[in-house]
């Protein structure tokens, strides 16, 4: 099967005139192509290009072969059952009743040659790791890692030669993540992976970075590509160290030369006084040096613009590296302090019985396969969900991340958002708090409709950690989600502020592990 896809002269920009990409030009034919960036940089926009869902301000896309797209939303709202988010229950439900003994024409046209769609989807199901869900299980009823899996198999049903995939391992447990892996390590047409999966990403064959607008491509996989981007780091850091040195060198000659200079026309003026020649002469003489001196003072002035002009184009070479460094005494939480405990507690939904009792300030990370009912326990403690049986009992202030960041109000800026938490916080201390968080100055008061992923979980967690009261157990539902290396790493800065207890539910293990946890329970 021949696939390949090209762009030319592709060009998007945002409402407020920013490029996402300028007269981007692609050739991509089979094998692995890794799409990574900052949040905010554009990636799931170029994708929505190639896929043909968004309709550029410039250029053309051409796709050879069948392509199938696979979003981070990948539901479209009506689909009733696993059949439906197949892409496969009116075909199903058409052979259903040709089964049943109809012979009405239209129910033949709508299964045309897809008289095997059953034993195909089956087989995909058992080849995602979900063979035991059956054709017409409800959706309601399945976790947000299965639903990214069918979603996944209604593509390949397809057997599309182009494939995109959007941030495809959020929601999934490790297993879910290695059968994703399979399917990526054996595509042998051509595929885009857009994310910051570490481990998926290690195998593509080549990464592209969208940065300000631009596609640039790295041979190998994630770690090629990180260490290429490190070494020239070092590289722009030393050249920003020399630019440095050298406006300040400038900077010292612009003076030395103003001070000669000023000491040269005193000495002139001096010398003017003690002479008795005509004034026309001396006017002249004088003239004459005060050109000479603005000539110097000029020459030395465009030397420290150019020095400036110098450090300026090497500071934008050098990536955003600002640490996030909070204090946070009134979340603590006493070694001794319990702060959690249930009594055959049984989880709804599920049925699940839970034993967990939390003492101190522990870090805990729940595991468990999709569908084990971590949400639903995460939500349960906090009263979102009722138990199916049993009781929860909270002894601290708890707070409550969801997957979907939804604590903001996006019409309101960053700094209102936490003082809808904290009305009575001082205001003084409430910046100086979200400046540890960088958002400094004028950042604080963007609204958060216009904030990219990194700064709404930042944003998020601002509102969480400066809460009144303060909260000392706090609760994270798949946190990384959508997140970039560097707001990744804010999100680790930020939680090692956190004084009281945390629990987290993430599938992502590096994220985990930088966490420094005390204990894991599995569901």
């Amino acid at each position: 099967m021949r696939s390949h896809l090209s762009a030319h002269d592709l060009t998007f920009t945002w409402p407020d005139g920013a490029p996402v990409v300028d007269g981007l030009d692609l050739d991509l034919g089979p094998g692995r192509h890794g799409l990574v960036g900052l949040n905010g940089s554009g990636k799931s926009t170029l994708l929505r290009l190639l896929a043909g869902e968004l309709p550029p301000a410039r250029g053309t896309v051409l796709v050879e072969g069948t392509l199938a797209y696979l979003p981070q939303d990948p539901l479209r709202g009506d689909e009733n059952d696993v059949a439906d988010v197949l892409g496969i229950g009116p075909t199903l439900r058409a052979l259903r009743r040709i089964e049943a003994g109809e012979t009405d024409v239209a129910l033949f046209d709508a299964v045309g040659d897809d008289w095997d769609v059953e034993e195909r989807a089956t087989a995909e199901l058992g080849r995602l790791g979900l063979a035991r869900l059956s054709l017409d299980r409800p959706i309601g009823t399945l976790s947000g890692g299965e639903l990214v899996l069918l979603s996944l198999g209604a593509r390949l049903l397809r057997r599309p030669g182009v494939l995109l995939l959007d941030e495809p391992t959020n929601n999934l447990d490790r297993s879910a993540r290695a059968r994703l892996r399979d399917v990526v390590d054996g595509w042998s047409g051509t595929l885009v992976v857009a994310g910051h999966d570490r481990e998926l990403l290690a195998s593509v064959d080549d990464i592209g970075e969208l940065r300000n607008g631009e596609l640039r491509w790295f041979g190998g996989g994630f770690d090629a590509y990180e260490e290429i981007v490190a070494a020239e780091q070092e590289t722009a850091r030393r050249a920003v160290r020399d630019a440095e040195a050298d406006v300040r060198k400038q900077r010292r000659e612009l003076a030395d030369t103003q001070v000669k200079l000023a000491r040269r026309a005193r000495y002139g003026q001096k010398m003017n006084d003690q002479k008795r020649e005509p004034k026309i002469i001396m006017g002249a003489r004088k003239r004459a040096a005060q050109v000479s001196a603005g000539r110097l003072r000029g020459e030395h002035e465009e030397d420290v613009a150019a020095a400036q002009e110098r450090l300026e184009a090497a500071e934008l070479e050098v990536r955003d590296d600002r640490e996030i460094r909070l204090r946070l005494p009134a979340t603590a939480v006493p070694p001794s302090r319990v702060v959690l405990t249930t009594e055959e507690l049984r989880l709804a939904h599920t049925g699940r019985a839970v034993d967990l009792d939390l003492r101190g300030p522990e870090r805990v990370a729940l595991i468990g396969a999709n569908g084990t009912g971590k949400t639903t326990l995460l939500r349960t403690v906090v009263g979102d969900v009722a138990p199916a049986g049993g009781s929860v009992h909270l002894r601290v202030p708890a707070r409550y991340v969801p997957q979907r960041l939804d604590l903001l109000d996006d019409d309101l800026s960053v700094i209102d958002n936490v003082r809808r938490h904290a009305p009575d916080a001082d205001q003084q201390h409430v910046r100086h708090q979200l400046a540890r968080l960088l958002f400094r100055g004028r950042a604080a008061e963007r609204e958060a409709s216009t904030l990219s992923g990194g700064e709404r979980v930042r944003a998020t967690l601002a509102c969480v950690l400066l809460a009144e009261p303060a909260p000392q157990l706090l609760l994270l539902d798949e946190p990384t989600n959508n997140l970039d290396l560097a707001s990744t790493r804010h999100l680790v800065e930020a939680l090692a502020s956190f004084e009281g207890c945390l629990v987290v539910v993430s599938h992502d293990e590096r994220f985990l592990d930088e966490l420094e946890l005390d204990r894991r329970v599995e569901l």
